[in-house]
C-alpha cells in the first residue's frame, strides 16, 4: 500500500466542468457573443485559462486582448467557483477507504492555489486534506516534477511511497519525473493528450473506486 494518494483536482478528483463553462459563457455574454456548450467545453478544462478563451473565443495567449479576457474569466469564475461542480461519482467513498485506511492524501493541480483552497474548502475536504498545491506554489507547474516534489516535502512522504492520480498527459510526465507511480483517470476530461494508453501510466482506471484494485496491487 502506498503512504500516499495525490490527485489533481480538475477532472480527476471534482468535475469542474460545469461552473468554467458558467464562467466563460458570462465573459462571452458581456461580449455579446452566443454560450458555448458545455459538451464542446468539457474536454478542454484541464487545459486552463488557455482552453476555456480557445474555444470560446479562438485566441492564443499571445493575442493582445488574452490578457484582459482572461482576467475577467477569472474573475467570473474566482464568484462562482463552486456552484455546480461536485466530486465524481465514487471520489467521497475512495477517500473514505484512504481516511479509514490511514492514508494520506492530497490535490496537486496546476489551478492557481488562490483558486484551488477556496475551491477543495468549498467542497468540504480541507481539514481532511494532507497538503494543497496548486499551479502557482511551487517554481515550475506540471509536467514539472516540483509540484509533487512539494507535496512530498510539505507532508513529509517520500516519492516512491506516493501514486499521483490524473486526467492528462502532463500529469503521468509530472508523476513519474518526480518518482512516483502514476495513475490515469480514464473517467476525467482527458483534453487534447494522444490516447491514454500512450502515456505509459503504471495503471488506468475507469471510475474512482477502480484506485481500490490499484492499492492492493502497489
Amino acid at each position: 500500500m502506498p503512504e500516499a494518494v495525490l490527485f489533481d483536482l480538475d477532472g480527476t478528483l471534482a468535475d469542474t466542468a460545469p461552473d468554467l463553462a458558467n464562467a466563460l459563457n458570462r465573459l462571452k455574454a458581456e461580449q455579446g457573443l452566443a454560450p458555448s456548450p458545455l459538451i464542446r467545453l468539457r474536454p478542454l478544462v484541464s487545459n486552463g485559462v488557455r482552453g476555456m478563451l480557445g474555444v470560446g473565443f479562438g485566441i492564443t495567449p499571445d493575442a493582445p486582448l488574452y490578457p484582459a479576457l482572461a482576467e475577467r474569466f477569472l474573475h467570473f469564475y474566482a464568484s462562482a467557483l463552486c456552484v455546480e461542480t461536485r466530486l465524481f461519482a465514487g471520489m467521497d467513498e475512495l477517500l473514505s477507504h484512504l481516511d479509514n485506511s490511514g492514508i494520506a492524501w492530497g490535490v496537486v493541480t496546476n489551478k492557481a492555489e488562490r483558486l484551488a483552497r477556496p475551491l477543495i474548502d468549498a467542497l468540504g475536504l480541507t481539514a481532511r486534506c494532507a497538503c494543497i498545491v496548486g499551479g502557482d506554489t511551487a517554481a515550475r507547474p506540471k509536467p514539472f516534477a516540483d509540484p509533487l516534489l512539494h507535496a512530498c516535502s510539505s507532508t513529509g512522504i517520500k516519492p516512491e511511497g506516493c501514486l499521483y492520480v490524473g486526467d492528462d498527459i502532463r500529469d503521468i510526465h509530472a508523476g513519474k519525473a518526480a518518482g512516483m507511480g502514476t495513475v490515469a483517470a480514464a473517467y476525467g476530461y482527458l483534453g487534447s493528450s494522444p490516447p491514454i494508453a500512450t502515456w505509459d501510466a503504471d495503471a488506468i482506471i475507469a471510475h474512482p473506486l477502480d484506485l481500490l484494485r490499484v492499492l492492493e496491487k502497489h
